[in-house]
């Protein structure tokens, strides 16, 4: 009874709370500012009216855009705002113009700066990337590519029930932010599209991403330095080169990669599952307290790796020990299928051996036998059915 008054209560409190801010929010609908939803005409300038009305507003604020197709070219919205509560709702399609030139070089297609409480809700965003990837591919001079959507050094960030297409490089970026939560996303790009990682998260406090398909021809989820109070749950991932922490130590100097959970998660035809690199070359980088939980894999070729070795083209490493300290990693509840014998690789430093690994309920299989493990320089526990055998 106590359980129902209170969740009854919460509900009402919540519909008031909902209900005072739809009336209170002012709502600037981008056709107001000659926005044209006919995917041809430069909507760019009708979206940046529409953020300064918002932005500039003491109360909170809805950008508003209806069904349609608009035309974007890179577009930066700036903080900070007068109110901390802006939600961009969109119930169309965003297109970033085909020819991949126009904004190839401008870093990012979609960028907030400096922003506290905004939400993004809904909408398509597509980024025809699919020109660049070839070019890419052609070994041509090409433009690195712009990301779809980023946000740098804001706080308070919702991007829920959004879509990314085929972005010309990394789909969604969080850097430098505090309190972040990427929900119901789905990201779909060619399985060989170059660099389009799904998202990625660097420098970064209290993120969590959760229940969202990512299909994309990088990671699915990047994890870079500075990251820490990492929540992912509920994500399917596939195609892609799975979940990275990394690639770390590429800098002497880096800050660390701490308190990372990873759980209920569904690899499907992937290169890697649950995968921690870093460069092959000093640093005083670090990895530590990571739980990866309650994970599927089919199809996998490397369903569980640590790759402290990591040096494409064998350029200014080889030879060199990692300096990233990798410690206090935990294995838990990881079943499914390999698509290589080697199902299991602690590849670490020689210099800083892998310390703390656990693994826990781990059964992976190839080609309906058992699965074999390949370990260096690691050293941990294990606990339960453990299939391959362990080497650590």
């Amino acid at each position: 009874m106590a359980n129902t008054l209170s969740s009854s209560l919460l509900l009402a409190l919540l519909v008031i709370v909902f209900t005072s801010f739809s009336a209170t929010a002012a709502q600037y609908n981008v056709l107001s500012y000659g926005a044209k939803p006919d995917g041809r005409t430069d909507s760019t300038k009708a979206f940046l009216a529409a953020w300064k009305q918002a932005c500039g507003s003491i109360s909170p604020s809805t950008i508003y855009v209806p069904a349609g197709r608009f035309l974007l070219q890179n577009v930066e919205f700036k903080g900070p705002c007068k109110n901390n509560a802006i939600v961009v709702r969109i119930d169309g399609t965003l297109l970033a113009p085909t020819d991949y030139r126009v904004i190839g070089n401008a870093g990012n297609w979609i960028f907030f700066r400096n922003v506290d409480g905004v939400t993004v809700s809904g909408g398509v965003l597509d980024g025809h990337g699919s020109g660049l990837w070839d070019c890419k591919k052609s070994g041509k001079n090409c433009p690195s590519g712009a990301t779809t959507l980023g946000f740098s050094k804001s706080n308070n960030i919702v991007i829920s029930g959004l879509t990314s297409l085929n972005s010309q490089m990394f789909h969604i970026v969080i850097n430098g932010c505090n309190n972040v939560r990427i929900q119901g996303v789905r990201v779909s790009a060619s399985g060989n599209s170059p660099n389009t990682d799904g998202i990625h998260v660097q420098l970064s406090r209290n993120v969590a991403i959760l229940n969202s398909k990512i299909g994309t021809g990088d990671d699915c989820i990047s994890i870079g330095a500075g990251t820490t109070n990492l929540w992912i749950e509920n994500v399917v991932c596939g195609p892609g080169h799975g979940i990275s922490i990394g690639s770390l130590g590429k800098d002497l100097k880096e800050p660390g990669v701490q308190n990372v959970t990873v759980k209920t998660i569904t690899f499907i035809g992937t290169q890697n599952g649950l995968r921690i690199k870093s460069w092959g070359r000093p640093s005083n980088g670090f990895v530590r307290n990571v739980l990866f939980q309650h994970a599927v894999m089919t199809n996998v070729q490397n369903p569980i790796v640590i790759d402290q070795n990591y040096c494409p083209d064998n350029k200014n490493c080889p030879g060199q020990a990692s300096g990233v300290k990798i410690s206090d990693v935990t294995y838990q509840d990881i079943h499914g299928t390999s698509a290589t014998q080697v199902a299991v690789k602690f590849e670490c430093s020689k210099k800083f051996p892998c310390t703390g690994i656990k693994m826990e309920d781990v059964k992976l299989t190839f080609k309906n036998q058992p699965a074999r493990a390949s370990c260096s320089n690691a050293d941990g526990t294990t606990s339960g059915v453990i299939q391959p055998n362990s080497c650590l």
